[in-house]
């Protein structure tokens, strides 16, 4: 076991599992985790003709989560995404759907950012949402899914609310991220999130709005610079504007909003007159799920 420890840590050392960083928008060259050594590595296990092998190593032994996803990456994309960790803000139909996907991509940490409890209307769309998970907070669901898919998973996680005042205490509490997934519903929490990734240089991901959308075929990725017809895109690059954020890379839907009427009597805060189709938001999760991968990986 100890001869096994020693090779995973040098194979880390090899791959390059070191700081670095790079803006959101460069291609072919990976993120790398700034964490240092993860629970999860490779190991060259000696195979029956004296030659060795790479296989993904955990303490439970070389798992056969990422047979898979290893066809696909190879060993050194596989151990680059063991060794990130990305931050997801908002645990909604976007967010949960994309953390699931990045938990059985194999990224190795996780952020989790949200203060809502699970409620019946979330049912339609969102990952975690269950009769048996209602009332539940929606970071501690998450969490428990995560830990079902990758039991070594390192997970924190923080039951608050983003607001620019205070964002920079909060992150201070926990570890920092390799990258960022903004799946947050209100133009001031994604405000202060695109700010506080500017100023620290870490790469993020912005989802736009999914609501009263159908054709998941309109979704594409720009930056907000380039948006078109999405209406939280044009509020969002007037506040971008006028907030000093330079760019700002964001999934999107060119879709024109079907129109729903608001509910007679109900309080504009309810938002009757916004509504969310089952596959939508997951959809956009999973995107946003490969957009990171593709990333951290390089490809």
């Amino acid at each position: 076991m100890h001869s096994r420890c020693v090779v995973a840590v040098a194979v880390r050392l090899v791959c390059g599992l070191r700081p670095q960083t790079r803006t959101p928008g460069q291609k072919n060259r990976p993120l790398v985790s700034r964490r240092g050594s993860g629970l999860l590595g490779l190991a060259l296990l000696a195979g029956g003709d004296g030659g060795g092998s790479f296989q993904y190593y955990g303490r439970m032994g070389v798992s056969e989560r990422h047979t898979r996803t290893v066809r696909m990456i190879g060993e050194e994309g596989l151990a680059r995404l063991a060794g990130a960790r990305v931050a997801v803000f908002g645990l909604g139909g976007v967010g949960a759907a994309c953390a699931e996907a990045l938990v059985r991509g194999g990224v190795g940490a996780f952020l989790f950012v949200d203060k809502d409890a699970v409620e019946p209307s979330n049912i339609n769309r969102q990952a975690i949402a269950f009769a048996s998970t209602v009332g539940r907070r929606k970071v501690d669901v998450m969490r428990a899914m995560a830990l079902d898919i990758n039991p070594e998973a390192d997970i924190e996680t923080l039951d608050a609310f983003v607001r620019r005042e205070s964002i920079e205490a909060l992150m201070e509490a926990v570890t920092p991220p390799d990258c960022i997934v903004d799946a947050l519903d209100t133009l001031t929490a994604k405000t202060a999130l695109a700010l506080y990734a500017q100023r620290h240089g870490i790469p993020i991901i912005s989802s736009m709005g999914g609501a009263n959308k159908t054709d998941p075929t309109m979704l594409a990725f720009a930056d907000l610079s380039e948006t078109r017809v999405c209406p939280m895109c044009r509020e969002m690059r007037k506040i971008a504007r006028a907030n000093g954020i330079d760019r700002l890379p964001v999934l999107y839907s060119s879709e024109q909003p079907v129109k729903v009427p608001a509910q007679a009597g109900a309080e504009r805060s309810e938002k009757t007159e916004l509504g969310t189709m089952s596959y939508f938001p997951p959809i956009m999760g999973q995107m946003i799920a490969g957009y990171v991968i593709r990333q951290i990986v390089g490809i």
